[in-house]
């Protein structure tokens, strides 16, 4: 639902360590974060990894009192929309708008709004 075309995305869930690895690597942040998305191809389909960090995602879920199973739905649909080139980080609009497809795609799986 959160594809708006063909796609081929792995999905894989680490350790702190190999989460804070990564994100050092990649993004120059020295600190596990929830979901890092590798985007490799948008066109004719989307190919991309989904990284998940089980413990940030855990802790994340009891802070914001949240079922487990719904924050890693979100951060699922949160992946996949970065994969397909949106990004809330390039500004307000682009973070609005991917918010409310955010809320859109978790009430049409049956999972109440993420923020």
């Amino acid at each position: 639902m959160a594809l708006q075309g063909p796609a081929e995305i792995a999905v894989r869930i680490v350790g702190a360590e190999e989460g804070q690895a990564l994100n050092r690597e990649y993004r120059g942040k020295d600190y596990a974060t929830n979901v890092l998305t590798f985007d490799y191809t948008r066109e004719p389909v989307v190919a991309a990894d989904l990284v998940l960090c089980a413990p940030v995602v855990e802790r994340e879920a009891k802070e914001q009192g949240k079922a487990l199973e719904a924050h890693y739905a979100h951060l699922l649909v949160h992946g996949a929309l970065h994969a397909q080139g949106y990004d809330h980080e390039r500004g307000e609009r682009e973070a609005l708008e991917m918010e409310a497809l955010e809320v859109l795609l978790m009430g049409a799986l049956g999972y109440p709004d993420p923020y």
